[in-house]
């Protein structure tokens, strides 16, 4: 959808005029030292020295740090987003922790179907488990790459292949790889502001970079970030707000914020606030002598996140307002009477004077008489006293993300050519928890308040991921008579341990207060805080073999194994084979076979949370529990009753094919690439149970939760002190081996260097088709396959013209999202995309660049969400192409 404004119509005439002038410097087919693709000495995916991207069997695409940075955004998951046709993420205005570190996802499979490196070294997961990650990536336990600093990486590498042959657990989608920079001298300082054209979500952002030599024979090259960016309001005017203000009750309107675009009061619905934003880098290597060289890199990144989440009606929010059916005249109950706002008794029911079961509503308001006895009464108590308006609890985290590696390589002087790298990497992530502007509705008011204040801001905990990895690489080259090259022999081991620590929160955000037993819920609302605290580790042993050799000039052929043994999930045995055939000069057929898997983490495996979600248009509370303890038992057992397939929890296995060319003609150079990949037994969560039909297939006859566990607890069937705290669930859920998928697609790249006007430009055009099939239903809901199915949508491109003329360069860029459902409003074929991006740059003065920019410079939007005055969310949450409209920048930078 488009909406022209004379903002967006002077940013594309600006744009227009300045590109015709001139436009950008380095292309995507060169590294900053003016390398060509083809020649481009890759290190994923291989393990041989100096291999280029053209040279290897699987697909490896390398994108120059210069290139990655031409954009708005300065999120490392943003610029990948930009560059990568298959790579997905979004905005995360009301996702719980997935706002702090959102899911991505290569290929269509999970976050945590991808591997990720820096230098070579396994990164470390980040500490957020993703509850709300859109149906693909539920659970999902990734890493969090936007803990990098754009300006302190030299180059991107994607292995485009599955490679848990060669590098483990994980790498079933590909491998991102960063390369952090390595120059001895120089640098470069930048500046950036940016905003919406709507007026919103500014981000300021200073960075630079410095290589300095370490002695004679070494280097140390430091990185550092600072930024801010603000939030953006994109709702829409909730009907039961407006209702709320039409009827009277004007402190309904006190919940809301201006929305820029509508310039109408709404709930905060956007792309969430982040604050001091601060990331640093180093990378560092020093060359002992001739054969040996010690090196240490490392990151440090901590921000904090603030999000929005759903409007609590004080008429119908269930646990905190909403009461049972009552006298329309005295608020007693009445099984035949009308809907009541939930009154509580301080001092205990049956004890002390009485209270109405409820304040009666006449249409959207309290019965005024019955609300007055209720404030009379120091002894009863209501919320519409203390928050008469309903409210909007605001959500997020202080993330801190830190890893470091060191190690020694070299090649033994033994006459033989073994080389070796030897290394330890170490990395936690860790983010604590908090949550204002709600309530734990069981604690009731703050003694001392005259009923009038409640308790409204709580820390609910946190989490953390520790990841240590000690490995032992060796190469050795052996020579084969009648081959076109020697035998490469790559083996070696590693050990890695993860821990996933989870911290309790304050005593107020899980608490159940005293009026727990009169149907107030417990903990704090939205996001429940974690009762105690609990550390869970596994750690795993592997050890391979990777060869490969030119058979003859034409013919590289490759086979890789790896063992790998788990703690927790046993062992396993993955494979490789890989050819490269040359036909000519400007033809090379390439193919890959592989078998993968991902295990499940420690927190995947042990985590216990509570979130709300608007389920058909109703906020529920829901649970995830382990599936290792009574209740996930319990629901093992009632889903086996109903579907006769036993829940487990162990490692996934994948298989993968990759078949594609590339090739060159008439001066364009293209690869083409097939790839199909199957997931068995994918690590993931399952379907919601019904708490109160698990509890009854057990036996239980009561009509509550509470009262169902209370008989079976009598009964001896379960411990009733296995359930602490789960009376308020209505439905819970846990990680399981819950599908299998199919996922295929095609990518595809090229680009063409070549003259014009005077100077150089290269085009360069990708794209991706991927489609993902459930192949198995297990323990997870029909929405839950269409999402896996058809929330990513199955085409996406980008064409860029990149051109240079003296001291001017410039990027064109058209962005392409095709059709995608809208799965959770139930909304298919939401309308394709194109998405237009400029930038403009000007040498001014020796070292000193300014460039002007703008992303979306039509300002286009996704279809707006049909059911968007019950949600309060104007545009679709899922959207590929995100929300936020047109973006412009300006950047400054200073080369030395």
């Amino acid at each position: 959808m488009q909406r022209f404004s004379l903002k967006s119509a002077l940013a594309l005439s600006a744009s227009a005029a300045m590109l015709a002038g001139a436009m950008a410097v380095p292309a995507y087919s060169q590294s900053s030292d003016g390398i060509s693709a083809e020649d481009e000495v890759v290190s994923i995916g291989t393990r041989r020295k100096a291999r280029s991207a053209a040279d290897t069997p699987a697909p490896v695409d390398v994108i120059s740090g210069v290139e990655f940075t031409q954009n708005a955004a300065n999120d490392v998951q943003d610029l990948l987003r930009t560059s990568v046709p298959s790579y997905n993420v979004n905005t995360q205005p009301i996702s719980d922790a997935a706002s702090i570190v959102r899911p991505a996802n290569l290929r269509g499979l999970s976050p945590d179907n991808t591997l990720v490196l820096v230098n070579g070294k396994r990164r470390h997961r980040g500490a957020v488990i993703s509850f709300l990650g859109g149906g693909i990536a539920d659970g999902a336990q990734g890493v969090d790459v936007s803990s990098l600093p754009a300006i302190g990486l030299k180059q991107v590498q994607i292995l485009r292949d599955g490679a848990s042959s060669q590098y483990g657990s994980d790498a079933i989608a590909g491998v991102i790889g960063f390369d952090l920079k390595d120059s001895s001298e120089g640098g470069s300082l930048e500046v950036k502001y940016g905003s919406t054209y709507e007026g919103d979500g500014d981000t300021y952002s200073i960075a630079g970079n410095v290589g300095l030599p370490l002695g004679d024979n070494g280097f140390i090259n430091i990185s550092g970030e600072y930024g801010d960016t603000n939030g953006t309001v994109r709702a829409a005017p909730r009907n039961d707000v407006t209702a709320l203000v039409a009827a009277g009750n004007t402190a309904a309107g006190d919940n809301l914020t201006i929305n820029s675009y509508t310039d109408e009061f709404t709930q905060y619905w956007g792309q969430p606030d982040v604050e001091d934003d601060i990331k640093l880098a180093f990378n560092s290597g020093m060359e002992l002598n001739a054969n040996t060289e010690l090196y240490a890199f490392g990151t440090y990144a901590e921000r904090t996140t603030t999000g929005g989440f759903f409007y609590r009606n004080p008429t119908n929010r269930g646990g905190v307002y909403r009461g049972d059916l009552v006298d329309a005249t005295t608020g007693a109950l009445d099984p035949n009477g009308v809907a009541s706002i939930r009154v509580g008794d301080l001092d205990g029911l049956g004890a002390g004077g009485s209270c109405p079961a409820g304040i009666p509503l006449d249409g959207l308001l309290p019965d005024p008489t019955v609300l007055a006895q209720v404030v009379a009464d120091d002894n009863c108590f209501s919320f519409v006293e203390a928050i008469p308006g309903g409210f909007v609890p605001r959500f997020g985290g202080d993330l801190r993300d830190m890893g470091i590696s060191a190690g020694v390589r070299g090649d033994m002087d033994l006459g033989n050519g073994l080389s070796y790298d030897l290394s330890v990497t170490h990395g936690t992530s860790k983010v604590e928890f908090f949550i204002t502007n709600t309530v734990n509705a069981s604690l009731g008011p703050i003694a001392g308040s005259g009923n009038r204040e409640v308790v409204r801001d709580f820390i609910p905990g946190g989490q953390e991921q520790i990841e240590t990895v000690l490995n032992a690489d060796f190469g050795y080259s052996v020579p084969m008579a009648e081959w076109a090259s020697d035998l490469n022999i790559g083996f070696g081991g590693e050990y890695r341990k993860e821990t996933f620590d989870l911290f309790a929160g304050g005593a107020n955000s899980y608490a159940l207060g005293p009026l727990a037993d009169q149907g107030f819920s417990s903990s704090s609302n939205g996001f429940g805080g974690f009762p105690n605290s609990s550390s869970n580790s596994q750690d795993a042993f592997a050890g391979y073999v990777d060869l490969e050799g030119d058979i003859t000039d034409a013919l590289t052929l490759g086979a890789a194994v790896r063992y790998e043994d788990y703690s927790n999930f046993g062992d396993t045995l993955n494979y490789k084979i890989a050819a490269l055939y040359k036909v000519n000069d400007n033809v090379r057929l390439r193919g890959t076979y592989s078998t993968g898997f991902h295990a499940p983490t420690g927190g995947q495996a042990n985590i216990t949370n509570v979130t709300t979600q608007n389920v058909n248009g109703q906020l529920v509370d829901q649970g995830t529990l382990p599936l290792n303890t009574a209740a996930g038992q319990l629901a093992a057992d009632f889903i086996q009753s109903t579907t006769g397939e036993r829940p487990t929890l162990t490692a996934e296995d994948a298989r993968n094919i990759s078949l594609g060319m590339a090739f060159n003609t008439g001066g364009i150079n293209w690869t083409v690439d097939y790839f199909n990949i199957d997931v068995k037994d994918r690590v993931a969560l399952g379907a919601n149970v019904d708490f109160l039909d698990a509890l009854q297939a057990a036996g239980a006859t009561a009509g509550t939760i509470g009262g169902a566990l209370t008989e079976l607890d009598a009964a001896g069937t379960i411990s009733r002190t296995d359930f602490v705290g789960l009376d308020d669930l209505a439905q819970f859920r846990f990680f399981s081996n819950a599908f299998d998928t199919k996922t295929q697609g095609i990518d595809i790249k090229g680009d063409y260097n070549f003259e014009m006007a005077g100077g150089d430009s290269t085009i360069i055009v990708a794209a991706n088709w991927t489609d993902t099939e459930v192949t198995r239903q297990g323990p997870i809901s029909a929405g839950r396959v269409q999402s896996l199915e058809d929330l990513l949508p199955n085409v996406k491109g980008s064409a860029t013209l990149l051109h240079s003329k003296g001291i001017w360069n410039g990027m064109l860029r058209a962005n392409y999202y095709g059709k995608w459902d809208d799965t959770g409003n139930g909304v298919d074929g939401v309308s394709s995309e194109i998405m237009i991006d400029a930038e403009i740059g000007a040498e001014v003065y020796e070292g000193v660049e300014l460039m002007i920019g703008a992303n979306n410079i039509f300002d286009n939007y996704p279809d707006e969400n049909p059911g968007k005055g019950g949600s309060g969310q104007l545009y679709p949450e899922a959207s590929p192409t995100g929300f936020a409209g047109g973006q412009y920048y300006i950047k400054a930078r200073y080369t030395f």
